[in-house]
């Protein structure tokens, strides 16, 4: 293990440069060096190993199965067909397990190793995508809305995430360099950073924009949310979160999961400047001694939301006006078909956990035929076809004409796509995190556990008469929090093989933490500790009342209310 710090990494790599290039060379192991495993992250990857032979490989001394994840930086989570046929091939060339659509409305691609790492980054930036910032201390890809109603909306908010995410993508050179054999000119290494700084950021940074009455992003998740007003469907402007984040450690009481304080309202001409100010003054005032307390929601807490907000008017030069009535009423997706204000339609598709292969169903050729058939009508369009890629882990084929709309069901239904028609509400809505087996975080299986979990809880739902009940379930490996356990009305938080924290009692609108139940329990004791609540669930509920609120107006668990204070 690396001997150096974080911070003196970032600080001695040359501009995230590092020995990168001797580490992709070195042939007698397939792993890169320990300081090259920090900075890697910053061009979209990480260094993992599969776990589920670590042992085996260590008893015949051997060194891990090493390989890596990449992630892609795709703003608001939007391919064209085309990028998707690229993708595809990626995947079935270079990579394990398919495709994975992450929670921050990326692909992920894994089992990469090391000789084929470059060629496959190469094949990434042919398709126009990059990743660039995908990972790291940096503003991470930036989500937005999936939202397959309000178009005009949508393509609005859309552009300002994309626009946002190329202004705050780091202006070093490195990633062109090692990756695309840009040639290295004299200088480089001292790339300007105005916006990070030569230590970069404390931690990651996460932004979300959010089109009310849904939140699909759950913005107040996110370092820092834009939460749109729309008028006559049109976004006249946002209102504006700050210190949300999801990661906590087992026994720490100084880390804990957080939701974003409302400041105030912006023009939408101001999103860049807030951005960059909010950005800047965590950069300065984040605490770069312990990592565990360096995201922007402990810097908040620690300087107080008052002096917060003013250092962030200070550095913009924007008052940031009384904030303006908004409402959520979900923050998952739906599925089906549905028609958007241009006329055209979009269909969201349920994707277990996000993976997309060929194993029961052929999934992944299914999306193949359709991005294949997209692309050859796309130069008929006046509003190109294009997938989006959900917050949630699921899938939307947008901008699909009346007449096309046989032809894309038949696809769907020959490649057993159509899990959204039949899946219960319960199935529909569920998340997890990759987890095991590559997860070096990981305490406990997610991803892999999902639908095994669900088909018990599912048994157990029927049993009170609540099969069609729809539950806000997820799932994570460890308690960092890349599935946004918190905000699930039911959710099991890894502690240890089998094991997980029992949490209960968030909402369906991404407005409620939930809260600890019980503590590093089995299958068999989460099942049994949900009996009761499901029997009495059925009987007390009142009408439409969801299961997170019936357990904070009981009095089962206590209410974690949202971060709306607002600061004069």
């Amino acid at each position: 293990m690396s001997t150096h710090s974080v911070e003196d990494v970032k600080r001695d790599s040359h501009r995230l440069r590092g020995t990168l290039l001797e580490s992709l060379a070195d042939q007698v192991t397939a792993a890169i060096a320990d300081d090259d495993q920090t900075l890697i992250k910053y061009h979209g990857s990480y260094q993992q190993d599969d776990r589920d032979i670590r042992e085996e490989r260590r008893r015949q001394k051997l060194e891990p199965a090493y390989s890596f994840m990449i992630r892609t930086r795709t703003p608001g989570g939007v391919v064209s067909p085309q990028q998707w046929l690229q993708l595809d091939r990626i995947a079935t060339t270079y990579a394990e397990r398919g495709l994975r659509i992450t929670t921050r409305q990326a692909f992920q691609f894994h089992g990469i190793i090391k000789r084929e790492l470059k060629a496959t980054m190469q094949a990434i930036n042919a398709a126009m995508i990059d990743t660039v910032a995908a990972c790291g201390d940096v503003n991470r890809n930036i989500m937005a809305a999936a939202n397959p109603h309000e178009s005009a909306a949508h393509v609005f908010i859309h552009a300002q995430a994309a626009a946002l995410s190329a202004h705050l993508r780091p202006n070093t050179r490195a990633y062109y360099e090692i990756w695309l054999d840009e040639e290295r000119v004299a200088g480089s290494g001292d790339e300007d950073e105005p916006i990070y700084g030569d230590r970069y950021l404390p931690r990651k940074f996460k932004i979300g924009f959010a089109i009310p009455p849904h939140n699909d992003v759950d913005v107040f998740a996110q370092d820092l949310g834009f939460i749109a007003i729309v008028e006559d469907g049109a976004v006249t402007g946002y209102n504006v979160t700050a210190g949300g984040g999801m990661g906590a450690t087992h026994g720490d009481p100084e880390t804990y999961p957080r939701l974003g304080s409302l400041l105030g309202a912006i023009a939408p001409d101001q999103v860049t400047v807030i951005a960059e100010a909010v950005i800047t003054t965590q950069r300065d005032w984040g605490n770069r001694a312990v990592r565990k307390r360096a995201r922007l929601k402990y810097t908040i807490d620690d300087r107080g939301l008052d002096a917060f907000k003013q250092e962030v008017e200070q550095r913009s030069g924007v008052v940031f006006a009384p904030p303006r009535e908004f409402r959520f009423v979900h923050n998952g997706d739906r599925f089906g078909w549905m028609q958007g204000e241009n006329g055209l339609w979009h269909l969201t598709l349920r994707i277990i956990a996000g993976r997309i292969q060929d194993r029961e169903q052929p999934h992944l050729t299914g999306l193949r035929e359709i991005a294949a058939h997209l692309h050859d009508i796309a130069h008929d369009q006046s509003a190109a076809p294009e997938f989006r890629m959900t917050p949630n882990q699921n899938l939307v084929i947008a901008n699909i004409p009346e007449d096309d709309r046989t032809r894309i069901d038949a696809l769907v239904a020959a490649h057993g796509l159509a899990l959204y028609e039949t899946a219960s509400p319960l199935r529909r809505n569920a998340i997890a995190c990759v987890a095991l087996p590559t997860c070096g975080l990981a305490m406990a299986e997610a991803e892999r556990y999902l639908p095994d979990f669900l088909t018990r809880f599912e048994t157990l739902l029927a049993a009170h008469g609540l099969a069609g009940q729809a539950i806000n379930l997820r799932i994570s490996g460890c308690p960092n929090g890349c599935s946004r356990p918190y905000l699930g009305e039911i959710a099991l938080v890894g502690k240890a093989p089998g094991r997980y924290n029992l949490m209960l009692g968030a909402d369906h609108r991404g407005e409620r933490l939930n809260t600890l139940y019980r503590e590093n329990i089995d299958e068999a004791a989460i099942l049994a500790a949900l009996d009761p609540l499901l029997a009495r669930y059925a009987v007390e509920r009142e009408h439409d009342e969801y299961f997170g609120d019936f357990l904070v107006r009981a009095g089962i668990v206590a209410a974690k209310a949202l971060h709306l204070e607002l600061v004069a």
